[in-house]
């Protein structure tokens, strides 16, 4: 999922345009600008996707030094909490406006409003829930001691 979001972002850094009105407001307007500065601020968004779609990868495969460990499990947690609680936030606010119950601005881009209700927000949350059962499941892989389940049948 990380990797895909950086994908787009690297499109957007090497000069596409499709898809920017999706995201609306400053960045789209950033984006078409062509500048070099925005450029290269969208190359290192590129390069912090990309490290953190490494960082759940590095915390389960559990391996270095027993500091470092505990540095990529505890900000891969704090990773997937955030990407969550965002995702989920923002997707339910989005959908809330899309069925009219929360007003938009009134000079709010619509078009931006509906990707980001049912694309960019769902996509975080998404992202954030994989790398959570990525973590979980991999506390649970290294808990699990052989014989600690009760017998079939008891």
């Amino acid at each position: 999922m990380g990797l895909l979001y950086a994908a787009v972002s690297a499109y957007w850094a090497a000069g596409g345009t499709q898809l920017l009105n999706t995201v609306g407001g400053v960045f789209e307007e950033a984006g078409r600008s062509g500048a070099l500065d925005v450029a290269l601020l969208i190359w290192l968004v590129v390069m912090v996707k990309v490290v953190a779609a490494a960082l759940p990868l590095a915390a389960v495969a559990g391996s270095g030094p027993l500091a470092m460990r505990r540095l990529t499990h505890t900000l891969a947690w704090l990773k997937g909490a955030i990407l969550t609680g965002y995702g989920l936030i923002l997707t339910v606010v989005g959908l809330l406006v899309e069925a009219r119950i929360i007003a938009a601005g009134s000079h709010a881009d619509h078009l931006a409003l509906r990707w980001h209700a049912y694309l960019w927000d769902p996509w975080f949350l998404l992202w954030g829930l994989l790398v959570l059962g990525a973590m979980f499941r991999s506390h649970a892989a290294r808990n699990f001691k052989p014989g600690s389940l009760p017998a079939k049948g008891s």
